[in-house]
């Protein structure tokens, strides 16, 4: 039950959703884990949550969209705990709006809070992960291979960071360092939002599911990031894992 014992790990968007599942199955894994993330009320409720697992926790406070402070977030993590094995890159702001009526300013956050920050923190750690031999996961979205309307800037943020991750997975492989990408579908706030203002799309995407249940942060998605963080899956890289119940099976 401890696949990541010992290793120390770096979560963006740690204080919620997704991101919280999947710190949650890393401590319970026996990961050390920093949680970033720009909410400070929540990110510190987060924290006292996992510690409370017995889980050896930090919190760091931090907007990904300032890119001059995201190489702390390294510093941060060697300071806490020694070592970097794992970075998960799964913090991301959107604007959901018709691609005709998308601005300038709303490209832009999809690209501010999840591809600059997943570049350059991917960079940053890079050798510190050489050291440890230890691997990225990066979290895209099946929305853009399935060309959900309203989901332009988003996706194509998204499918950016899949590019970058399947390329560094070529370069940094000789150096034992793994990268996939993670798809995931999950009950996370950002879906519950997107149920209530968008119905029939989500109707149509829950239609799509094979499993027909949408699935779990932790249980779901968090269990999937351990295995790709473990030793189990020590031979894979520069994949797409969609974690979705079947939704999207092709790509």
């Amino acid at each position: 039950m401890e696949q990541l014992k010992g290793k120390a790990a770096i979560v963006t968007g740690g204080a919620r959703g997704v991101a919280k599942g999947v710190a949650t199955a890393f401590v319970k894994a026996g990961a050390k884990v920093l949680i970033v993330d720009r909410e400070a009320e929540l990110g510190a409720a987060t924290e006292a949550e996992l510690k409370a697992l017995g889980g050896d926790v930090v919190f760091m406070a931090l907007d990904l969209a300032d890119r001059a402070a995201l190489p702390g977030i390294v510093d941060k993590a060697l300071e806490a705990f020694g070592r970097i094995d794992i970075v998960v890159n799964a913090a991301q702001a959107s604007r959901q709006k018709l691609v005709a009526e998308t601005s300038d300013e709303d490209f832009e956050v999809s690209l501010d809070t999840g591809l600059w920050p997943t570049f350059i923190l991917m960079r940053t750690a890079y050798p510190h992960l050489v050291e440890t031999k230890g691997c990225v996961i990066n979290f895209t979205t099946g929305a853009a291979m399935d060309a959900i309307p309203t989901q332009g800037s988003y996706s194509a943020a998204k499918e950016a960071i899949r590019a970058i991750s399947k390329v560094a997975a070529s370069e940094w492989g000789p150096q034992g360092v793994r990268v996939n990408i993670i798809c995931p579908f999950a009950n996370s706030p950002g879906v519950e939002a997107w149920k209530q203002w968008a119905p029939d799309d989500y109707a149509t995407q829950i239609g799509k599911v094979s499993l027909r249940r949408i699935g779990d942060c932790e249980k779901d998605i968090g269990a999937a990031a351990v295995f790709l963080a473990s030793e189990g899956a020590a031979y894979i890289t520069g994949q797409t894992l969609m974690v979705d119940g079947g939704q999207t099976k092709a790509f």
